[in-house]
């Protein structure tokens, strides 16, 4: 096979990349993302240590203050994105971020890091990462267009998820031989390869500048927008349940690690790996097929699924049997919301787009304070394990009823 015909391959599985624009991106972020897992995952590991208690609602309250945020702002931060140059709001957002892991690095690096600091780091976190996330979610299909956006999507999932296996297994590492300030040091430096990308990025400034208009009366305009869209209603519904109740990994895991696994930092690095390398495998599954464009059977099937494993491995008692488990949920989890965010996208005018994908955010991320209070709380009365399991029947008695309903009303809606 020739050079000419790889690239053929190549260019016919993952469209997005013959974009140049995406490609500045996104190899930006295959850099980025390493560096900013390393950072999530010693985070976890410093909050058990730093309290001395390894306390499971002290880690959820940091986790907490860090997307309420996102919570309170992302219908703000929608009319925002929509009115400004996105390549400009990522600049800021990412030189901001990696400030803030220079300023944690110091910090450990000192000794002087105290609880009071996560608390406050993260709130700054949450506070960018509100206009950050959108932001970077809307300026995709700028970047690639509509016909290869699924592909764009499950491209960027893919390093995200490459990175959840690097970044904890190369924290674990670092942890054990270096200290905890090198990987938060790792992760600023790690901001640079992607701030040049963004400067490097050449593209039309699509967003609308709305004028003599109240921000309350754009963020209404948004939200009725929504509101018309049965596929957007019933997209965001489903989001909404898995971001309060399943998606809280980083809270259960490092518990369930230390507490019922009784692991060291290496290995708790490397049971981070497993849900990544799921989630890279269901990234890259979901890349290849993404000519298909995203199935509203598959959307039900993967949030299924994620609510099902969440009460096998709460059961689990073996380190390399969770390892399995965490590897098959991560999957789950990308073909889910790899399919929720191609459908919103696909299904969302041009400029109502940021507002659209900031109600995705504060659904998918914002309601993260109440799932990880929740988390911490139940780990915390009653155990991790029972953290995983009873987090995963609520879910999955939400899911099953918003399907049905979902599935009456579209039937109701053909008739």
């Amino acid at each position: 096979m020739n050079l000419k015909s790889v690239k053929y391959k190549m260019n016919d599985a993952f469209p997005a990349l013959t974009h140049s624009n995406f490609r500045y991106f996104w190899t930006g972020q295959c850099i980025s993302l390493i560096g900013s897992w390393m950072q999530n995952t010693t985070q976890g590991w410093l909050v058990l240590k730093i309290t001395q208690e390894n306390s499971s609602f002290l880690l959820g309250l940091v986790n907490a203050v860090q997307f309420t945020p996102i919570m309170i702002f992302s219908l703000f931060a929608g009319v925002i994105i929509d009115k400004l140059p996105k390549k400009k709001i990522l600049l800021f957002t990412q030189t901001s971020l990696m400030i803030i892991a220079i300023i944690q690095s110091l910090l450990v690096w000192t000794n002087s890091i105290k609880y009071w600091h996560l608390i406050i780091l993260s709130l700054c976190i949450g506070i960018i990462n509100t206009i950050d996330l959108p932001t970077r979610q809307s300026f995709v299909i700028e970047m690639v267009g509509k016909k290869d956006l699924m592909n764009a999507i499950a491209l960027n999932s893919s390093i995200f998820n490459a990175a959840r296996v690097l970044g904890p297994s190369i924290a674990g590492v670092v942890i054990a031989y270096f200290g905890m300030e090198f990987c938060f040091f790792v992760n600023a430096i790690s901001f640079i390869p992607v701030i040049y990308g963004i400067t490097k990025i050449k593209i039309e400034n699509k967003n609308t500048i709305l004028q003599k208009k109240n921000v309350f009366f754009e963020i209404k305009e948004g939200l009725t927008y929504i509101s018309k869209s049965f596929t957007l209603i019933s997209t965001l519904t489903l989001i909404t349940v898995l971001g309060i109740f399943a998606f809280n990994y980083n809270i259960l895991i490092p518990v369930f690690s230390v507490n019922v696994l009784g692991l060291s930092s290496k290995e708790y690095g490397l049971l981070m790996s497993s849900l990544g390398i799921g989630s890279l495998i269901g990234a890259l599954s979901m890349a290849t097929k993404s000519k298909n464009g995203p199935k509203k059977l598959i959307l039900y099937i993967s949030s299924f699924m994620v609510c099902i494993l969440l009460m096998v491995i709460g059961l689990t008692k073996v380190y390399y049997t969770t390892a399995i488990f965490l590897a098959i949920i991560g999957a789950f989890n990308v073909i889910f919301s790899t399919t929720a965010n191609s459908t919103i996208q696909l299904n969302a005018k041009d400029e109502f787009r940021g507002r659209v994908m900031s109600v995705y955010t504060l659904l998918f991320a914002g309601v993260t304070p109440f799932g990880s209070l929740f988390t911490g709380f139940i780990a915390e009365s009653f155990g991790a394990a029972k953290g995983f399991i009873y987090s995963g029947m609520l879910a999955l008695f939400l899911v099953i009823n918003i399907i049905l309903v979902q599935t009456y009303f579209s039937k109701k809606r053909k008739l």
